[in-house]
Parts: structure tokens; sequence; C-alpha cells
């Protein structure tokens, strides 16, 4: 028992003093990625590229919705003294509107994080490329893309951004 733990501090020790030669040696570099996504010149031109392309429709959806809330408030203030026959089909007639704007709305939701997806996924594909071109110019062993704290040291997000932005 005493040869084994002596054995494991051996090891242990000689594991201790070579690593501060191995990190010597090692070049490690950091990037935020939400950073770039968030304020790269890159990454805005897609999505005021995103906005100019479904702001006409999010307007239309607004009017429409704004159209049906006004036809619901008339017919709340109409309603009680309609008779049941015509209230009964104007209730079916906003149920319809409201089931036609929901789905709609959804629609559109659906196609607008589509494009936003495939946008970002190609703006994520350039900065993988560019990370990759750094790391090779610069000779890192190591970029990692998240981490609780990163040292200003080896915080490379800045010139990948600047890089990126740069590129064609």
């Amino acid at each position: 028992m005493l040869a084994r733990n002596s054995l494991l501090s051996l090891v242990l020790g000689a594991a201790l003093i070579t690593t501060p030669a191995i990190a010597q040696d090692t070049k490690i570099g950091a990037v935020n990625v939400e950073k770039i996504l968030r304020e790269s010149n890159t990454a805005k031109a897609v999505s005021a590229k995103l906005e100019q392309e479904f702001s006409k429709r999010e307007r239309e959806l607004r009017g429409s919705a704004d159209t049906f809330r006004s036809a619901i408030e008339k017919f709340e203030k109409e309603g009680p003294t309609m008779p049941e026959g015509q209230r009964t089909a104007r209730q079916r007639q906003l149920s319809e509107q409201e089931r036609d704007l929901q789905r709609r709305q959804r629609d559109f939701q659906e196609e607008l994080n589509l494009r936003r997806n495939e946008a970002l996924q190609q703006v994520i594909e350039k900065l993988n490329r560019i990370v990759r071109q750094i790391a090779e110019a610069d000779k890192y062993d190591l970029i990692v893309s998240e981490a609780y704290y990163i040292n200003p040291r080896v915080d490379i997000t800045d010139k990948v951004m600047s890089t990126l932005d740069s590129a064609k």
C-alpha cells in the first residue's frame, strides 16, 4: 500500500512538473460567437436583408390583426342587440377570421424562422472557415468558442469579426 502511494505521488509529481512546459508551447485562442452574430456588420446586414424581405408581409398581418380586433370590438358592442341568427352567423364568421389570421401568422413565423436559420447558418459556415484560417495562419493549437471566462490575452473575437466583415 505504501509503495502504491509512493508510486502515485511520483507520477502525479512528474505530471505537475511537465504540465507547465507543455502549456508554454500550446497556443490557445477564444472566440465569442454570440458577440460576432450580434455585433458584426455581416450579421447585421443579414438581419437587415431579412427585415426588408419580410416587412411587407408583417405590416399586412398587423393590419389584418387590427381589422380583426376592430371587428371583435364592434361585435361586442352590437352583439347583444342583434337577432340570434345574425349573432350566431357573425360569431362563426369571426371564428373563421381568427383561425385564418392565426394560420397566416404561424406560416409567416415559420417561414421567417426558416430563412433566419438558413442565413445564420451561412454566416456560421463563413465564420468557421475564417476561424480555421486564422488558426492555421497564427499557428493556434486550440480555439474555443464557449467558456465561462475568457482572458483578453487569448480573446481573438475582434480579429475574427474584422476578418469576417472584410471578407467578400
